[in-house]
Protein backbone atom coordinates (compact mmCIF):
# COMPACT_ATOMS: atom_id res chain seq x y z
CA UNK A 1 0.00 0.00 0.00
CA UNK A 2 3.25 2.38 0.12
CA UNK A 3 2.18 3.88 -3.40
CA UNK A 4 0.81 7.13 -4.30
CA UNK A 5 -1.95 5.15 -5.85
CA UNK A 6 -3.49 4.15 -2.96
CA UNK A 7 -3.25 7.53 -1.21
CA UNK A 8 -4.60 9.49 -4.33
CA UNK A 9 -7.48 6.32 -4.76
CA UNK A 10 -8.03 7.14 -0.88
CA UNK A 11 -8.71 11.25 -1.97
CA UNK A 12 -10.30 10.24 -4.84
CA UNK A 13 -13.19 8.75 -3.14
CA UNK A 14 -13.26 11.29 -0.32
CA UNK A 15 -13.54 13.94 -3.45
CA UNK A 16 -16.24 11.90 -4.71
CA UNK A 17 -18.40 11.63 -2.04
CA UNK A 18 -18.17 15.13 -1.62
CA UNK A 19 -19.26 16.05 -5.19
CA UNK A 20 -22.09 13.38 -4.89
CA UNK A 21 -23.39 15.23 -2.07
CA UNK A 22 -22.88 18.53 -3.61
CA UNK A 23 -24.93 17.64 -6.68
CA UNK A 24 -27.55 15.83 -4.26
CA UNK A 25 -27.88 19.20 -2.32
CA UNK A 26 -28.39 20.80 -5.66
CA UNK A 27 -30.42 19.04 -7.75
CA UNK A 28 -32.88 18.40 -4.88
CA UNK A 29 -32.77 22.02 -4.02
CA UNK A 30 -34.76 23.14 -7.55
CA UNK A 31 -37.52 25.64 -7.33
CA UNK A 32 -39.40 23.46 -9.61
CA UNK A 33 -40.00 20.55 -7.12
CA UNK A 34 -41.55 22.35 -4.73
CA UNK A 35 -44.74 21.83 -6.75
CA UNK A 36 -43.88 18.41 -5.97
CA UNK A 37 -44.80 18.24 -2.62
CA UNK A 38 -42.66 15.28 -1.47
CA UNK A 39 -40.18 14.31 1.46
CA UNK A 40 -38.12 12.88 -0.89
CA UNK A 41 -36.58 15.90 -2.24
CA UNK A 42 -36.35 17.57 1.42
CA UNK A 43 -34.64 14.25 2.49
CA UNK A 44 -31.94 14.32 0.05
CA UNK A 45 -30.97 18.32 0.00
CA UNK A 46 -30.42 17.30 3.63
CA UNK A 47 -28.33 14.49 2.89
CA UNK A 48 -26.98 16.38 0.41
CA UNK A 49 -26.16 19.09 2.56
CA UNK A 50 -24.54 16.45 5.51
CA UNK A 51 -22.18 14.14 3.30
CA UNK A 52 -20.95 17.71 1.43
CA UNK A 53 -19.52 19.69 4.79
CA UNK A 54 -18.84 16.02 6.44
CA UNK A 55 -15.65 15.35 3.17
CA UNK A 56 -14.93 18.51 2.37
CA UNK A 57 -13.87 18.97 5.95
CA UNK A 58 -11.66 16.29 5.91
CA UNK A 59 -9.36 17.97 3.58
CA UNK A 60 -10.00 21.47 5.74
CA UNK A 61 -7.52 23.19 8.68
CA UNK A 62 -9.89 24.73 11.13
CA UNK A 63 -9.14 28.16 11.89
CA UNK A 64 -8.21 28.81 15.52
CA UNK A 65 -11.40 31.16 15.85
CA UNK A 66 -11.10 32.95 19.01
CA UNK A 67 -11.42 36.08 18.70
CA UNK A 68 -11.60 37.61 22.13
CA UNK A 69 -11.74 37.11 25.35
CA UNK A 70 -13.54 39.27 28.76
CA UNK A 71 -11.14 41.08 30.78
CA UNK A 72 -11.03 42.20 34.41
CA UNK A 73 -11.38 45.53 33.34
CA UNK A 74 -15.00 44.93 31.90
CA UNK A 75 -13.55 45.26 28.06
CA UNK A 76 -13.37 42.46 25.94
CA UNK A 77 -9.87 42.19 24.62
CA UNK A 78 -8.75 41.27 20.61
CA UNK A 79 -7.29 37.84 20.18
CA UNK A 80 -3.98 37.86 18.09
CA UNK A 81 -2.14 34.34 17.27
CA UNK A 82 1.25 35.01 16.62
CA UNK A 83 4.22 32.52 15.25
CA UNK A 84 6.72 32.54 17.97
CA UNK A 85 9.15 29.86 16.13
CA UNK A 86 8.08 28.00 12.88
CA UNK A 87 9.69 24.76 12.02
CA UNK A 88 9.56 22.70 9.03
CA UNK A 89 6.57 19.77 11.14
CA UNK A 90 5.45 22.11 13.77
CA UNK A 91 5.36 25.80 15.19
CA UNK A 92 5.05 27.22 18.47
CA UNK A 93 2.36 30.24 18.72
CA UNK A 94 1.13 32.49 21.19
CA UNK A 95 -2.06 33.84 21.68
CA UNK A 96 -1.90 37.38 22.14
CA UNK A 97 -4.11 39.25 24.18
CA UNK A 98 -4.67 42.94 22.98
CA UNK A 99 -4.44 45.70 25.59
CA UNK A 100 -3.45 42.54 28.64
CA UNK A 101 -0.60 43.12 30.67
CA UNK A 102 1.88 40.25 31.46
CA UNK A 103 0.15 37.67 33.48
CA UNK A 104 1.69 35.68 35.88
CA UNK A 105 0.48 32.29 34.64
CA UNK A 106 2.17 31.35 31.50
CA UNK A 107 1.03 27.74 29.96
CA UNK A 108 2.41 25.69 27.19
CA UNK A 109 -0.29 23.22 25.82
CA UNK A 110 1.44 20.18 23.89
CA UNK A 111 -1.27 19.66 21.71
CA UNK A 112 -1.06 15.44 20.18
CA UNK A 113 0.16 14.66 16.96
CA UNK A 114 -2.16 11.84 16.78
CA UNK A 115 -4.46 12.71 13.36
CA UNK A 116 -6.46 16.31 14.66
CA UNK A 117 -4.98 19.75 14.29
CA UNK A 118 -3.77 21.51 17.49
CA UNK A 119 -7.31 23.23 17.30
CA UNK A 120 -8.74 20.41 18.60
CA UNK A 121 -7.81 21.94 21.92
CA UNK A 122 -9.35 24.83 20.91
CA UNK A 123 -11.95 25.19 23.95
CA UNK A 124 -9.23 23.95 26.33
CA UNK A 125 -7.49 27.34 24.84
CA UNK A 126 -10.37 29.50 25.15
CA UNK A 127 -11.03 28.09 28.89
CA UNK A 128 -7.29 29.18 30.05
CA UNK A 129 -7.28 32.37 27.78
CA UNK A 130 -8.68 34.60 30.59
CA UNK A 131 -6.49 33.30 33.26
CA UNK A 132 -3.09 32.78 31.96
CA UNK A 133 -0.81 33.61 28.93
CA UNK A 134 -1.52 30.59 26.57
CA UNK A 135 1.06 29.12 24.12
CA UNK A 136 0.86 25.96 21.98
CA UNK A 137 2.39 23.50 19.50
CA UNK A 138 0.95 23.59 16.33
CA UNK A 139 2.14 20.75 14.17
CA UNK A 140 1.81 20.41 10.04
CA UNK A 141 0.66 18.21 8.07
CA UNK A 142 2.96 15.68 6.86
CA UNK A 143 1.29 16.06 3.06
CA UNK A 144 2.14 19.00 2.62
CA UNK A 145 6.31 19.02 4.16
CA UNK A 146 8.53 18.40 0.83
CA UNK A 147 10.24 15.62 1.02
CA UNK A 148 13.65 17.44 1.19
CA UNK A 149 12.84 18.33 4.94
CA UNK A 150 13.71 15.24 6.02
CA UNK A 151 12.17 12.61 8.58
CA UNK A 152 10.15 13.58 11.80
CA UNK A 153 10.55 10.89 14.34
CA UNK A 154 9.42 10.89 18.36
CA UNK A 155 13.15 11.87 19.12
CA UNK A 156 12.93 14.70 16.59
CA UNK A 157 9.30 15.54 18.31
CA UNK A 158 10.96 15.61 22.09
CA UNK A 159 13.89 18.12 20.40
CA UNK A 160 11.24 20.26 19.12
CA UNK A 161 9.61 20.36 22.56
CA UNK A 162 13.13 20.59 24.00
CA UNK A 163 13.46 23.97 21.87
CA UNK A 164 10.20 25.26 22.63
CA UNK A 165 10.64 24.97 26.49
CA UNK A 166 13.48 26.54 26.05
CA UNK A 167 12.47 30.04 24.21
CA UNK A 168 9.42 29.83 26.81
CA UNK A 169 12.36 30.48 29.35
CA UNK A 170 11.68 28.62 33.31
CA UNK A 171 8.77 29.87 34.04
CA UNK A 172 6.53 28.05 31.89
CA UNK A 173 4.10 25.68 33.28
CA UNK A 174 3.45 23.31 30.51
CA UNK A 175 0.60 20.75 30.26
CA UNK A 176 0.18 17.92 27.64
CA UNK A 177 -2.43 16.42 25.99
CA UNK A 178 -2.64 12.62 25.33
CA UNK A 179 -0.04 11.31 22.99
CA UNK A 180 2.09 13.58 23.55
CA UNK A 181 2.62 13.07 27.67
CA UNK A 182 5.66 10.36 27.69
CA UNK A 183 7.38 12.38 25.29
CA UNK A 184 7.18 16.05 27.40
CA UNK A 185 8.29 14.12 30.07
CA UNK A 186 11.57 12.93 28.43
CA UNK A 187 11.94 16.06 26.84
CA UNK A 188 11.45 17.74 30.58
CA UNK A 189 13.96 14.96 31.64
CA UNK A 190 16.27 15.47 28.92
CA UNK A 191 16.33 19.48 30.09
CA UNK A 192 17.49 18.58 33.70
CA UNK A 193 20.61 16.76 32.50
CA UNK A 194 21.56 19.55 30.00
CA UNK A 195 20.16 22.11 31.10
CA UNK A 196 18.35 22.51 34.34
CA UNK A 197 17.59 25.88 34.06
CA UNK A 198 15.58 25.88 31.54
CA UNK A 199 13.13 23.38 32.67
CA UNK A 200 9.78 24.49 33.05
CA UNK A 201 7.99 25.44 36.87
CA UNK A 202 5.23 22.53 36.69
CA UNK A 203 4.11 19.84 34.27
CA UNK A 204 0.46 18.52 33.53
CA UNK A 205 0.21 15.15 32.00
CA UNK A 206 -3.71 14.33 30.77
CA UNK A 207 -4.49 10.93 29.43
CA UNK A 208 -1.34 9.99 28.64
CA UNK A 209 0.37 6.54 27.23
CA UNK A 210 3.19 6.83 29.76
CA UNK A 211 2.95 3.17 30.66
CA UNK A 212 0.25 1.24 28.00
CA UNK A 213 0.65 -2.02 29.62
CA UNK A 214 -0.25 -0.71 33.28
CA UNK A 215 -4.11 -0.80 32.11
CA UNK A 216 -4.78 -2.06 28.43
CA UNK A 217 -7.03 -0.77 26.34
CA UNK A 218 -8.31 -1.34 22.74
CA UNK A 219 -5.98 1.29 21.40
CA UNK A 220 -3.09 -0.86 23.11
CA UNK A 221 -3.94 -3.75 22.34
CA UNK A 222 -3.78 -3.46 18.74
CA UNK A 223 -0.56 -2.31 18.96
CA UNK A 224 0.21 -5.93 20.33
CA UNK A 225 -1.52 -8.00 17.59
CA UNK A 226 0.31 -6.50 14.68
CA UNK A 227 4.04 -6.81 13.97
CA UNK A 228 5.79 -3.64 13.01
CA UNK A 229 5.87 -5.34 9.08
CA UNK A 230 2.60 -5.72 9.07
CA UNK A 231 1.69 -2.17 10.23
CA UNK A 232 3.90 -1.12 8.07
CA UNK A 233 2.09 -2.79 5.18
CA UNK A 234 -1.00 -1.70 6.00
CA UNK A 235 -0.99 1.72 6.93
CA UNK A 236 1.73 3.54 5.82
CA UNK A 237 1.13 5.15 2.28
CA UNK A 238 2.81 8.18 0.05
CA UNK A 239 1.37 10.98 -0.41
CA UNK A 240 -0.03 11.99 -4.00
CA UNK A 241 0.79 13.93 -6.57
CA UNK A 242 -1.29 16.96 -5.74
CA UNK A 243 0.27 17.67 -2.55
CA UNK A 244 3.49 19.74 -1.31
CA UNK A 245 5.02 16.58 0.26
CA UNK A 246 4.31 14.22 -2.49
CA UNK A 247 6.60 11.35 -1.82
CA UNK A 248 6.94 11.30 1.53
CA UNK A 249 6.08 7.87 3.45
CA UNK A 250 2.91 9.12 5.76
CA UNK A 251 0.31 7.38 8.09
CA UNK A 252 -2.85 8.93 6.46
CA UNK A 253 -5.45 10.93 8.34
CA UNK A 254 -8.20 9.78 6.34
CA UNK A 255 -7.00 6.09 7.68
CA UNK A 256 -7.12 7.45 11.09
CA UNK A 257 -10.39 9.28 11.02
CA UNK A 258 -11.54 5.70 9.84
CA UNK A 259 -10.36 3.95 12.65
CA UNK A 260 -11.49 6.75 15.06
CA UNK A 261 -15.25 5.95 13.34
CA UNK A 262 -14.71 2.67 13.82
CA UNK A 263 -14.33 2.27 17.46
CA UNK A 264 -18.00 4.27 17.76
CA UNK A 265 -19.68 3.48 14.62
CA UNK A 266 -23.37 2.95 15.98
CA UNK A 267 -23.05 6.60 17.79
CA UNK A 268 -21.47 8.17 14.67
CA UNK A 269 -24.04 6.75 12.32
CA UNK A 270 -27.00 8.15 14.53
CA UNK A 271 -25.37 10.92 14.97
CA UNK A 272 -25.35 11.81 11.14
CA UNK A 273 -29.08 10.14 10.71
CA UNK A 274 -30.13 12.69 13.55
CA UNK A 275 -28.35 15.67 11.44
CA UNK A 276 -30.22 14.77 7.91
CA UNK A 277 -33.30 14.02 9.89
CA UNK A 278 -33.03 17.43 11.35
CA UNK A 279 -31.94 19.15 8.12
CA UNK A 280 -35.15 17.57 6.33
CA UNK A 281 -37.32 18.91 8.63
CA UNK A 282 -35.73 22.44 8.47
CA UNK A 283 -34.61 22.15 12.21
CA UNK A 284 -30.87 22.33 11.06
CA UNK A 285 -28.12 25.34 11.18
CA UNK A 286 -24.91 26.19 10.63
CA UNK A 287 -23.73 26.15 14.34
CA UNK A 288 -25.40 23.30 15.87
CA UNK A 289 -23.72 21.40 18.15
CA UNK A 290 -23.26 18.42 15.67
CA UNK A 291 -21.34 20.68 13.04
CA UNK A 292 -19.37 22.45 15.99
CA UNK A 293 -18.25 18.90 16.58
CA UNK A 294 -17.97 16.99 13.58
CA UNK A 295 -16.15 20.03 11.88
CA UNK A 296 -12.99 19.62 14.07
CA UNK A 297 -13.77 15.94 14.32
CA UNK A 298 -13.35 14.88 10.86
CA UNK A 299 -10.46 17.46 9.97
CA UNK A 300 -7.44 15.56 9.80
CA UNK A 301 -3.85 14.98 9.14
CA UNK A 302 -1.24 13.29 8.16
CA UNK A 303 1.56 11.79 10.39
CA UNK A 304 4.96 11.19 9.03
CA UNK A 305 5.60 7.47 8.71
CA UNK A 306 8.84 7.39 10.86
CA UNK A 307 6.73 9.44 13.41
CA UNK A 308 3.86 7.06 13.67
CA UNK A 309 5.87 3.86 13.28
CA UNK A 310 8.57 4.88 16.31
CA UNK A 311 5.42 5.75 18.45
CA UNK A 312 4.02 1.96 17.93
CA UNK A 313 7.43 0.46 18.32
CA UNK A 314 9.25 2.43 21.32
CA UNK A 315 6.36 3.70 23.07
CA UNK A 316 3.59 1.02 23.25
CA UNK A 317 5.70 -2.11 22.03
CA UNK A 318 9.08 -1.63 23.69
CA UNK A 319 7.73 0.69 26.54
CA UNK A 320 10.95 2.86 26.31
CA UNK A 321 9.49 5.54 28.49
CA UNK A 322 7.73 3.26 31.13
CA UNK A 323 10.77 1.13 31.38
CA UNK A 324 13.01 4.31 31.74
CA UNK A 325 15.25 3.83 28.76
CA UNK A 326 14.21 6.42 26.68
CA UNK A 327 16.93 7.57 23.83
CA UNK A 328 17.17 10.93 22.42
CA UNK A 329 19.77 12.05 19.87
CA UNK A 330 22.25 9.47 21.47
CA UNK A 331 21.60 10.20 24.67
CA UNK A 332 19.61 8.12 27.31
CA UNK A 333 17.24 10.07 29.37
CA UNK A 334 16.61 9.26 32.56
CA UNK A 335 13.15 10.46 34.21
CA UNK A 336 14.58 10.16 37.64
CA UNK A 337 16.81 13.70 36.91
CA UNK A 338 13.48 15.53 37.24
CA UNK A 339 14.24 17.06 40.85
CA UNK A 340 12.95 20.71 40.63
CA UNK A 341 9.48 20.27 38.54
CA UNK A 342 6.14 19.66 40.15
CA UNK A 343 4.46 17.09 38.35
CA UNK A 344 0.46 16.28 38.28
CA UNK A 345 -1.28 13.47 36.25
CA UNK A 346 -4.61 13.65 35.13
CA UNK A 347 -6.97 10.64 34.17
CA UNK A 348 -10.71 9.65 33.29
CA UNK A 349 -12.05 6.45 35.13
CA UNK A 350 -14.27 6.05 31.59
CA UNK A 351 -10.82 6.51 29.06
CA UNK A 352 -11.11 4.19 26.71
CA UNK A 353 -7.92 5.11 25.07
CA UNK A 354 -5.58 6.07 27.47
CA UNK A 355 -7.32 4.35 30.25
CA UNK A 356 -6.62 5.40 34.73
CA UNK A 357 -2.99 3.94 35.36
CA UNK A 358 -1.45 4.58 31.94
CA UNK A 359 -0.28 8.47 33.03
CA UNK A 360 -0.05 8.31 36.31
CA UNK A 361 2.66 5.81 36.26
CA UNK A 362 4.75 9.06 35.45
CA UNK A 363 4.70 9.73 39.28
CA UNK A 364 6.46 6.04 39.95
CA UNK A 365 9.21 7.01 37.49
CA UNK A 366 10.08 10.47 39.15
CA UNK A 367 12.51 9.03 41.39
CA UNK A 368 14.48 12.24 42.22
CA UNK A 369 10.80 14.16 42.82
CA UNK A 370 10.20 14.88 46.50
CA UNK A 371 6.35 13.38 47.22
CA UNK A 372 4.72 16.57 48.04
CA UNK A 373 5.70 17.85 44.41
CA UNK A 374 3.89 14.92 42.67
CA UNK A 375 -0.31 14.23 42.27
CA UNK A 376 -2.38 12.41 40.90
CA UNK A 377 -6.38 12.81 40.00
CA UNK A 378 -8.97 10.63 38.13
CA UNK A 379 -12.18 12.04 37.01
CA UNK A 380 -15.51 9.95 37.77
CA UNK A 381 -17.15 9.52 34.88
CA UNK A 382 -15.10 11.20 32.56
CA UNK A 383 -13.80 10.10 28.88
CA UNK A 384 -10.83 10.55 27.17
CA UNK A 385 -12.26 14.06 25.56
CA UNK A 386 -13.86 14.97 28.45
CA UNK A 387 -10.74 15.88 30.96
CA UNK A 388 -9.28 17.93 28.54
CA UNK A 389 -12.46 19.31 26.91
CA UNK A 390 -15.25 19.36 28.11
CA UNK A 391 -17.92 19.77 31.36
CA UNK A 392 -15.29 17.80 33.61
CA UNK A 393 -12.47 19.88 32.36
CA UNK A 394 -14.36 23.08 32.73
CA UNK A 395 -16.05 22.54 35.84
CA UNK A 396 -13.66 20.30 37.91
CA UNK A 397 -9.89 19.92 36.31
CA UNK A 398 -9.21 23.29 34.95
CA UNK A 399 -9.20 24.70 38.49
CA UNK A 400 -7.39 21.63 39.86
CA UNK A 401 -4.75 22.29 37.49
CA UNK A 402 -4.56 26.42 37.73
CA UNK A 403 -4.25 25.86 41.70
CA UNK A 404 -1.74 23.33 41.26
CA UNK A 405 0.22 25.79 38.82
CA UNK A 406 -0.05 28.47 41.47
CA UNK A 407 1.03 26.66 44.62
CA UNK A 408 3.93 25.54 42.67
CA UNK A 409 5.08 28.03 40.47
CA UNK A 410 5.07 31.50 43.21
CA UNK A 411 2.20 32.62 41.20
CA UNK A 412 -0.28 32.13 43.93
CA UNK A 413 -0.16 35.88 45.65
CA UNK A 414 0.03 37.64 42.14
CA UNK A 415 -3.12 35.83 40.49
CA UNK A 416 -6.34 37.14 40.56
CA UNK A 417 -9.52 34.79 41.43
CA UNK A 418 -10.21 31.97 38.96
CA UNK A 419 -13.40 32.90 36.43
CA UNK A 420 -15.55 30.24 35.23
CA UNK A 421 -15.42 29.11 31.66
Amino acid sequence: MKGMMSYDLMETIRNTNEWMGASARAVASYPAWGLVPHPMFKVMSAWGRVTERSFARMVIKPDWGIRSIPGIDGRDHLVNVETLIDRPFGSLIHFAVAGRGPMPRRVLLVAPMSGHYATLLRSTVASLLPDADVYITDWHNARDIAVSEGKFDIEDYTLYLVDFMRHLGPDINVIAVCQPAPLTLAATAYLAEIDPAAQPRTLTLIGGPIDPDSNPTEVTDFGRRVTMGQLEHLVIQRVGFKYRGAGRLVYPGLMQLASFISMNSESHTRAFADKITAEAKGEGSERDKHNIFYDEYLSVMDMTAEFYLSTVERIFKGREIAENRFVVAGRQVDIGRITDVAVKTVEGSKDDISAPGQCAAALDLLTGLPPEKKAGYIEIGAGHYGIFAGRSWRERIRPLVLRFIDQNANTAAKVTPLRAV
